[in-house]
């Protein structure tokens, strides 16, 4: 068979992409090696996306924002403070308040469940014209100048111009292409969970500095099932926590996590409890020295991953998608070769600063703040309130956090 771009790896990245691009009229093949997660009946698992408002435009142009089952929760403030575990927070802070960005006053972004995301990219696979989807499935790649052929075991060989790699962090693809990568270990581990709480959020983000790492809060919707009678107030937990040090605290009982957790979030939300699983994930930053090879394309996890500290690691794979869907829309409709030199240059010329900017930030932000030093202490918190009191330089750092480069609205 013959299809225009294939795309290994049907994650959230990948699986938006091939959505995106078959619904402006390109043929997608999406491949991927493992089973898609049955989501029929997905219980609440306490994951959930940050999805930057930059990056919203992806999932309304592959079809998915409108079908997502759980209504994303806004997210209208943020607020960055800096202190120790049990105390209270240093009263040089920041708050971002989306109204005052510039332009129209829209959400920094919203909390999306991955539970949702997944069940409605599932859903939109077999019933998006023109995107062909295999998983799972073992595929072999050649490629060439004038093409790639991508050989899938006991199926067909698909024919196509342009290949996509979306597999994540380990990704083949890149390896196969002699791509090279600077790799960041930080020796810390993010455990991943939810929390039902006494008081509404009213949708503000919190991210408090500690010692071993940032311990961020993320407002999500009402959830009909995160406990039994369902849960009016809900949370999103990242907590960072020296990799030493994790293993120890996933191994706590609910009602002493939930006290480990309280002491770093604080009393803003009264009394708080455990809900849903929890997750660890050892962290590390990851970024490829180039982003395409002879008719390939790094998206996503294949071509970087940051530290978690700013939420915005699934965002620069959307912006990814962003940069290739629509270069590849307009080649597809100038008669142009969607996988030629010309398209994977530009796409390289405007996804890799980008991501080499936020991987730098992210980087020097989690050595500035993960340590207790007096000194280091004492300046950081005059940059914060430094930063509150600057108006120009605080709309900046609100619109990169909402992932666009001008004043909404403008």
């Amino acid at each position: 068979m013959s299809v225009q771009v294939c795309i290994m790896g049907a994650g959230p990245v990948g699986g938006t992409l091939a959505c995106r691009l078959a619904s402006a009229g390109v043929s997608v093949a999406l491949i991927d090696q493992a089973v898609l997660p049955p989501m029929e009946n997905p219980a609440f698992d306490g994951r959930a996306y940050a999805i930057a408002a930059g990056s919203r435009t992806l999932l309304e142009d592959a079809g998915l924002w409108d079908v997502l089952d759980v209504p994303p929760n806004p997210i209208l403030d943020i607020r960055v403070s800096d202190g120790r575990i049990g105390r209270p927070p240093s009263r040089l802070h920041l708050h971002f308040d989306h109204r005052e960005a510039g332009g129209d006053p829209r959400p920094f972004g919203w909390m999306v469940e991955a539970r949702s995301l997944r069940k409605a990219l599932n859903a939109r696979f077999p019933a998006q014209a023109g995107l062909h989807l295999f998983a799972p499935a073992k595929a072999a790649v050649e490629r060439s100048d004038d093409g790639a052929l991508v050989r899938i075991e006991d199926g067909p060989v698909i024919a196509c111009q342009l290949v996509v790699a979306a597999e994540g962090r380990n990704s083949p693809l890149r390896e196969q292409a002699g791509i090279p990568v600077t790799r960041i270990p930080y020796g810390q581990t993010a455990i991943v969970c939810a929390v039902s709480h006494e008081y509404p959020h009213h949708g503000l983000a919190l991210e408090h500095f500690l010692p071993a790492g940032p311990f961020a809060a993320l407002p999500m919707g009402p959830s009909a099932d995160a406990e039994p009678g369902g849960a009016p107030h809900v949370s999103a937990i990242v907590w960072t926590e020296r990799t030493k040090d994790a293993a120890a605290f996933m191994a706590l009982d609910d009602g002493r996590f939930a006290r480990e957790a309280a002491r770093r979030l604080g009393p803003h939300l009264g009394a708080i409890r455990a809900v849903g699983r929890r997750w660890s994930y050892n962290l590390s930053a990851m970024i490829a020295h180039r982003y395409a090879d002879t008719r390939l394309a790094l998206a996503g996890d294949a071509a970087h991953g940051i530290h978690p500290i700013a939420g915005q690691g699934l965002n620069l794979g959307f912006r990814d998608g962003i940069a290739l869907a629509d270069l590849i829309v307009e080649a597809v409709r100038n008669n142009a070769d969607v996988g030629g030199k010309a398209l994977l240059t530009q796409y390289q010329r405007m996804r890799q600063p980008d991501n080499l900017l936020m991987f730098a930030m992210t980087d020097g932000i989690d050595r500035l703040f993960s340590t207790d030093r007096r000194m280091v202490r004492a300046v950081r918190d005059l940059g914060i309130n430094a930063v509150d009191r600057l108006g120009p330089m605080k709309r900046m750092f609100m619109r990169r956090a909402m992932g666009v480069t001008a004043p909404p609205g403008s």
